[in-house]
C-alpha cells in the first residue's frame, strides 16, 4: 500500500544519490594522490565507443550499454543501503507494512 511506495521511492533516491555521490568523490580522489584508489574501477557491458549494430538497410540500430563503477561508488550503495534501513526503521514504516495486511 502506501507505506511501500513510499519505502520503493525512498529507496530510490538512496540509489541515484548513492551513485551521483560516487562518480563526484571518484572524480575529486584523481587529483588527490593520496586517495587515488577511490577511482579505481571497471565498466562492463557492449562498449558505447564501439556498439554493435544491426544493419537491415532500411534502418540501422546501434546497441551499446556499458556500467561503470568504481571504489567510490561501491562505499556510497553501501552506505546508502544502511542510511535507507536506518530511516525506515527511524520513520516507523517497518511497523505499518505489518499492520497494514
Amino acid at each position: 500500500g502506501r507505506f511501500v511506495m513510499r519505502k520503493m521511492l525512498l529507496f530510490g533516491f538512496y540509489l541515484v544519490a548513492a551513485v551521483v555521490v560516487g562518480a563526484l568523490l571518484a572524480a575529486a580522489a584523481t587529483q588527490v594522490p593520496a586517495l587515488a584508489w577511490l577511482a579505481f574501477g571497471k565498466s562492463i557491458g557492449l562498449s558505447v565507443e564501439n556498439p554493435m549494430v544491426i544493419d537491415l538497410s532500411v534502418i540501422k540500430v546501434a546497441f551499446g550499454l556499458e556500467v561503470g563503477i568504481t571504489v567510490a561508488h561501491l562505499l556510497c550503495l553501501i552506505a546508502a543501503f544502511f542510511g535507507y534501513r536506518y530511516t525506515v526503521k527511524a520513520m516507523g514504516w517497518m511497523q505499518h507494512e505489518d499492520n497494514e495486511q
